[in-house]
This record gives C-alpha cells, sequence and structure tokens, in this order.
C-alpha cells in the first residue's frame, strides 16, 4: 500500500500512452532512442523523472521517451501495446505483481535484468528483494526500492501502562485489550472488502504466523491450520478492541491521526504526513494543534511481527522494480537502467524516501552508502524535513531492517500468476470482511478465501 499501490487515487496521465513506441529487439529500432513507461505519473515526480534522463541522455547521447501510464490502467495498456507489438524498451515503478503480469506472458527480458544487476554486482543488493524477482535462474526485473507495511503503536502510551512493543502476536493483542477505551480504540487495521489495502493488511499479519495462501506445489494452504489463527486474531482485533464500522485505507489514518487509535497498520507512506508535512492529510490529536509533530515524536513502528505459529518473524513488503522488455533495444535498455541504478539512483529515491527505501543498498558489495544517503533525503510534500530530523534511529533502523523480513504469498513459491489473478478479484479482503463484521467464524471465513482462490486457480489451468 503505497501511494500508487493500495491507495493509489487520482494519478494524473501526463502523456498519452498511443504516443509511445515499442523497442524492437538489437536489431530493430533506433539504437541511440528508447521509450520508457513509468507509472509514478504525479507531476512531481514525472518532472523529477525527466530531469534524471535528461542528464542520461546528455552523458550517453541516448534519448528516453517518458509516458506515464496510470497503474490502475496499466494492465489494460500492457495488453494493448503487446498485440500491437507496441511495447516500450523499459517499464519502470511496477509492484512484484505487475513484473509477474510480464513473466507470464514472456513480456521480460530476463538476460538483460541479469546482465543489468551483473554489471552493478549482485552483493550490493539487498537478496529478499532480488529473490522475490526471481523466478528459477530467470531475473524478471531489476528491483530498485521498497516499501514496507508497519505496525504504528503510541510509545507514549506504551510506556505509560508498561507494554512492551508489539512484535509478536500476544503483545500486539494485550496492549490492545489494556489501552482500548470507550475514547479510544485499542487497534485499528484495515476490513474493507474488495479493497487491496485489507488484503495487504492482512497477508502482513498472516505472515507473521505463518501462513501462506499457496505451497510450493500449487495447493490452495490458506485454510491451513495457521491461516485460520491468523484470521481469528484479526477477528479478535477488530471486534473487541477496534472502531465500529467498515475501514479502508482513508479511515484508519484518520483514526490514528486524531488520537483515537493506540495502534494501527499502515505503510511507510504513512511517515511524512505523520509528522504534519502533508496539507491534506494532517495529524488532528488534541495536542498536534499546538505540536504538529506529537505524534512523529510519540509513535513507535514495529516491522516484522511473530505469531505462535510462525517461525521467525516477517513482513508483508513491496518491492518496486524497472523491467527491460522483451521487445527492448537491449544495449541502450540496459545502460537507462543502469545509470538509474547508480548515477541517477539517489535522485530517484528523493522523489518520496518514506516510500522508496533501497534495494540496492550501496555501490560495492558491504556498502551502505545508499541507505546512509537515503536517510538524510527530505521528506514531505507541502513541507520538507529529513526522517533524521523527524524520527529516532531506532525508528530509522526498524525501516533498514525491514526488507530483510519481507515475505510474500505466492512469489517465493512460483505461483505469482495465481496471486495476480487473485488481485483481481480479491477473495481474501471479502473473507477478512465477513469474520470481523461477525458474518463468519475464522474457519469459515479461511474456507471462504480457500473455495474463491481455488475457484480462480481452475480458471488458470
Amino acid at each position: 500500500m503505497t501511494r500508487r499501490v493500495g491507495i493509489a487515487v487520482g494519478l494524473v496521465a501526463v502523456m498519452a500512452v498511443s504516443a509511445c513506441g515499442g523497442g524492437g529487439g538489437d536489431g530493430g529500432g533506433d539504437a541511440n532512442a528508447i521509450t520508457v513507461w513509468t507509472t509514478d505519473t504525479l507531476p512531481d515526480r514525472v518532472a523529477a523523472t525527466q530531469a534524471i534522463i535528461d542528464r542520461f541522455t546528455q552523458q550517453t547521447g541516448i534519448r528516453v521517451e517518458l509516458v506515464g501510464v496510470e497503474e490502475d490502467q496499466f494492465n489494460q495498456t500492457l495488453t494493448a501495446s503487446a498485440a500491437a507489438g507496441d511495447l516500450p524498451d523499459v517499464i519502470g515503478s511496477i509492484p512484484l505483481s505487475s513484473v509477474n503480469t510480464l513473466a507470464t506472458n514472456d513480456l521480460t527480458n530476463s538476460d538483460a535484468n541479469k546482465a543489468v544487476i551483473d554489471a552493478l554486482g549482485a552483493g550490493t543488493w539487498n537478496q529478499p528483494a532480488l529473490e522475490l524477482t526471481r523466478e528459477g535462474d530467470r531475473q524478471l526485473s531489476v528491483p530498485s526500492e521498497a516499501w514496507s507495511q508497519l505496525v504504528y503503536y503510541r510509545r507514549d502510551l506504551f510506556d505509560a501502562a508498561g507494554l512492551p512493543a508489539p512484535t509478536t502476536y500476544d503483545a500486539l493483542l494485550n496492549a490492545a485489550r489494556t489501552l482500548h477505551t470507550p475514547q479510544r480504540a485499542g487497534f485499528v487495521g484495515a476490513t474493507a472488502p474488495g479493497d487491496a489495502f485489507t488484503q495487504q493488511t492482512f497477508e502482513h499479519v498472516a505472515l507473521a504466523n505463518g501462513c501462506e495462501m499457496v505451497d510450493n506445489a500449487g495447493e490452495i494452504t490458506i485454510d491451513s491450520p495457521q491461516c485460520v489463527a491468523a484470521f481469528d486474531f484479526y477477528r479478535q482485533l477488530i471486534s473487541d478492541y477496534s472502531v465500529p464500522g467498515t475501514q479502508d485505507v482513508d479511515t484508519v489514518r484518520a483514526s490514528y491521526f486524531a488520537g483515537q487509535a493506540a495502534m494501527a497498520v499502515w505503510s511507510t507512506f504513512l511517515l511524512d504526513e505523520l509528522a504534519g508535512l502533508r496539507d491534506d492529510a494532517m495529524p488532528s490529536c488534541p495536542e498536534c494543534t499546538g505540536d504538529p509533530r506529537f505524534l512523529s515524536s510519540n509513535t513507535g513502528i514495529v516491522a516484522a511481527l511473530q505469531g505462535p505459529d510462525g517461525t521467525r518473524p516477517a513482513q508483508f513488503g513491496e518491492v518496486i522494480s524497472w523491467a527491460i522488455t522483451a521487445e527492448a533495444t537491449v544495449e541502450p535498455a540496459q545502460r537507462f537502467v543502469q545509470y538509474m541504478m547508480s548515477d541517477g539512483y539517489v535522485d530517484w529515491l528523493a522523489f518520496a524516501p518514506e516510500g522508496k527505501f533501497p534495494a540496492r543498498t550501496g555501490s560495492a558489495p558491504g556498502s551502505e552508502e545508499f541507505v546512509d544517503r537515503w536517510e538524510t533525503l527530505p521528506i514531505g510534500v507541502d513541507r520538507k524535513a529529513p526522517m533524521t530530523e523527524i524520527y529516532p534511529q531506532d525508528v530509522l533502523d526498524a525501516l533498514q531492517t525491514g526488507p530483510d523480513e519481507f515475505s510474500r504469498w505466492g512469489f517465493p513459491q512460483g505461483q505469482g500468476e495465481l496471486i495476480g489473478a487473485s488481485l483481481g478479484e480479491l477473495p481474501v479482503p471479502a473473507a477478512v470482511a465477513a469474520v470481523t463484521s461477525g458474518g463468519s467464524d475464522a474457519q469459515g471465513a479461511a474456507k471462504q478465501a480457500a473455495d474463491a482462490l481455488r475457484t480462480i486457480q481452475d480458471t488458470l489451468r
């Protein structure tokens, strides 16, 4: 869930997709010109991307046509362009589901992607990011950045009550119970059916308990004991210690910002808003009137969570990538992506550092130079400040270690096609809505989700 994924609303298409031209492989197209799609279509991000591209062109002589594609139109635009033989050379700012769509339809050049990583050094990447973008020996994309799903909690309230950080199911449930009052919910999280944010939130909770949607053999496992326990845990949190009514991305944020919840699940994209740096999403708690940074000063985060059936802490995270397409003019496309992951990398991360943790940690194995630079980048929209000025080191450390615990349903198991298809119908959010509204028990919700997923799976065979 970012301002593009899960909560992206009102993105502005800045260029007509029909204006783009494809690459056409090594033998076709202009060797000094490529077309690049981006789903980062907010005007300020397009301008920043163009500035990086201009420098690339000055250095290399390779001309780049930048085309903005609305994320909710990506699959439709991709299908039409592939049918017309008019794919771009490079596609950027795409999540794992879109990477999988490219791979499933043989539209990505895995050799070219791997060549970029090899040229820059595979040891300079966050290894879980590389693993999530691989399928066997195929490198489906070049991972660029990542954002994490987090548990945000009121550190001041926890300290006053003598509570430990909510790093486990037991600690989180106990804190929700202890801090829940008529004026303040112990916890708030997404429950809206038909909403990707609900799936992201529940997947974060479920992964912590070792709950997988599907196993390595392709069998649906969301009705496993681990998953039933995750549904029941989330049911307890929402039914007993949350705010009334269906909750979505906006209401979860609003409750926490108003001081009406002691904990919430949201992505790293909350960090600038939490600090009062974005006028259209300002904290509104009573204390925030006199101190806009009251909440950021009194909020702790938990990146990886662990349930009783989980073997280790885990968390939901999204990896964003560049992908060189099957029709690309390969050499200039590789040079472009390599530039974006080296000379242009810090400027790329600077668009929204709170949601762009570097997937490439440094320019040499063991180097943390890109991570160190990331810490100093200013966040915010209407006002800006570096994260080091706003958040203590323990928060920054948690953000940095989060990607090491990333896991995702289906991708390590090679089931990305099923995951992509399920995101179109969203049976898991429907099951979450059923169990949290009292329409089903945990066993029934897990069965509801499993039955729907097996039906989707049958259509893919």
